[in-house]
Order: structure tokens, then sequence, then C-alpha cells
């Protein structure tokens, strides 16, 4: 793990808006250079747990995962988990290679990793954050999120690599995915 520069850091801090937490490395920059997600350690500084292991910084990102969410991409997603045997058994692996990814690093003495993992889709910056972090294997339904993001605005070959996986070759549409997408 690469220590962050106290330069990413401090660009970390004015996409928050305040000092960052327990940040161990930048797991992510985006193609224009910026820091998009922090790795953080499984506790704070103060002992606080902390199981949010990739953190998604980047003001374009996490206005984009928010608008997906406020377009119930949650809810489409959450439902095929349970009528897609394929997609259910994808979202428990990444949730056991998050666990045993932050347990590497400190256990927390839980089950739970984060953005509803294994059984619900609870938080799109998590599915973003994860996936960008990871790249587009680990993570499916990260991967798709990541997709839709993409298509809104300038973000691919900005804040989206340019070559990151397109909708149709994800095989799902925008007017699938969300109210309001397409």
């Amino acid at each position: 793990m690469e220590t962050p520069t106290e330069e990413q850091l401090a660009v970390v801090e004015k996409q928050l808006g305040r000092t960052p937490r327990g940040v161990l490395e930048i797991a992510y920059t985006t193609p224009d250079g910026q820091p998009a997600v922090v790795t953080t350690a499984p506790k704070l500084d103060d002992g606080t747990p902390f199981p949010t292991l990739y953190y998604l910084t980047d003001p374009r990102l996490t206005a984009e995962a928010s608008r997906l969410e406020v377009a119930q991409v949650m809810k489409w997603m959450e439902a095929r988990l349970g009528t897609d045997a394929e997609l259910k058994a994808d979202y428990e692996a990444a949730h056991r290679h998050y666990l045993d990814k932050r347990n590497s690093i400190e256990d927390l003495g839980t089950d739970f990793s984060g953005g509803g993992m294994p059984d619900r889709v609870k938080c799109l910056h998590v599915l973003i954050a994860y996936a960008l972090a990871e790249g587009p294997d680990r993570v499916r339904l990260g991967t798709e999120a990541v997709a839709l993001a993409a298509e809104h605005g300038d973000l691919r070959g900005t804040a989206i690599p340019a070559d990151w996986p397109m909708l149709d070759a994800l095989g799902i549409t925008l007017e699938e995915a969300g109210e309001g997408l397409a």
C-alpha cells in the first residue's frame, strides 16, 4: 500500500470539504489526474469502526452516484438479485472479497461490508468506489453503476476510464435501469 502524498490529501480534503480521516491510500485516480477513491482504515484514529473500505471522493462521481440513486437504480439492481442466480453469486463473491481485503488491514469482527452487500443494494457510492478501485471484473453491479454514470455528462475519459465497459456490452439500457435516465 502506498501512502498518499500531502498534495493528494489536500485535494481529497477540498473534494470532501473536510479533513479526510483514516486514509491509507488513493485506490483510484481519474484519467484527468484527480484522486477519486480512497482506501480507508477499518478503524479511525479514535478507534471508531469505519467499515467502508473504499470511499468515493470525487464530486463529479459522488453527484452522479446520487443522481442514479434518485433514479431508483438501486431498486432495479436489487430486484435482479432475486431473479438472477449468476448476479447474486457475483455479488456474494464481491462481498466476501471486500471483507477479506478489509480484514487483511484490520478485522472488525463483523460480516458487514458495504452498500448492502450481499443481499441488498443500499449505496451506489460504495459500489462505484469499489468497482473503480478494483476494476470492472470484481463487482458486476458496481461495474454497471459506473457504466451508467459514464453515460451522463463528460465523465468517460475524465472521471471514468475511457475503456470502461459500455452499457451495451453489459447488456443493459438506460431505460430499464432507472426512472428518467434515458
